[in-house]
Formats: structure tokens, C-alpha cells, sequence
């Protein structure tokens, strides 16, 4: 029969085991922020020794000519990390969430991990279509064209 020591250092044992779960998965889940960022994807690898995961850094430029902002982020979801790599070189703005005191790093590097990925469409903007009442009728008093 144990004895009421062993008893309150198991129960001690456990209920610090308990309190770090209940840590960790309030950091994985409860999100500090979320935004987008909108850059080129310089790398993007599966990094780890015994927990690997994806990590990345997008070069947001502001104007042409200025220095880019690189922004370190991590993945946790596969499909999202394959959707990135087929995006490769284009133009693209990443959906994130930020989470701030994870107690590992096995589950990625950075506290900004990447939820999903679009690519940005770059070109001319199109003004909208007026209203045949709406457009400008031509002077009679012009010359007609030759």
C-alpha cells in the first residue's frame, strides 16, 4: 500500500502533467493576432531534427526600389505548405495567426504560422463600365475625323 507521500507526489506529478497540457494547447489554439502578409516566398523547407516542420520567409516590398521586409513564418498544416510550393514565384499574400509563448519549438520555429495561401493577381485595374446615359455625347460643333 503506498504510502500519503508517494500519493501527494503522484497527484503533485500529475497535476503539473495536466497544467502543461492545459498550456500548450491554450498556445496552439488562442490566438494573440491574425492578419495577411502579401510578398514573394524566398524559402520555404521542412526543418527538424525529431520534430520537423515547414518554415519559411516572404520578402514583402513595399515599392520598387525599396529594401524588402522579411517575414519568418511557420506551417503546421501539410496541404498548406504544398499549396505555397506551387505557388513558387508568384506573387502571393499569406493568411496567418500568431501565438505567442509555445513552449517548443517542435511545433514550428516562429510564432506566426501560415492557415492559408492565395496568389495575388498583379494587373491593369479596370475602371467600371458607365452607363450609355452617363457617357459624354460628342460636340456637334467638332470637326468630324478624316
Amino acid at each position: 500500500m503506498p504510502s500519503k507521500a508517494l500519493r501527494y507526489i503522484a497527484l503533485v506529478l500529475f497535476a503539473l502533467m495536466l497544467l502543461a497540457g492545459a498550456w500548450l494547447w491554450l498556445t496552439l489554439h488562442w490566438n494573440y493576432s491574425e492578419g495577411e502578409r502579401a510578398g514573394y516566398v524566398q524559402k520555404l523547407s521542412k526543418k527538424g531534427w525529431v520534430c520537423k516542420s515547414w518554415e519559411g520567409e516572404i520578402a514583402m516590398v513595399t515599392m520598387p526600389g525599396a529594401i524588402p521586409e522579411k517575414f519568418d513564418f511557420s506551417i503546421r498544416d501539410e496541404a498548406v505548405a504544398q499549396k505555397i510550393n506551387a505557388l513558387a514565384g508568384k506573387r502571393v499574400v499569406l493568411m496567418y495567426r500568431q501565438n505567442k509563448f509555445i513552449p517548443s519549438t517542435c511545433f514550428g520555429e516562429t510564432e506566426y504560422f501560415v492557415t492559408d495561401v492565395r496568389e495575388v493577381m498583379d494587373g491593369p485595374a479596370l475602371a467600371p463600365a458607365l452607363p450609355a446615359a452617363a457617357a459624354p455625347a460628342a460636340s456637334a460643333s467638332a470637326p468630324a475625323p478624316r
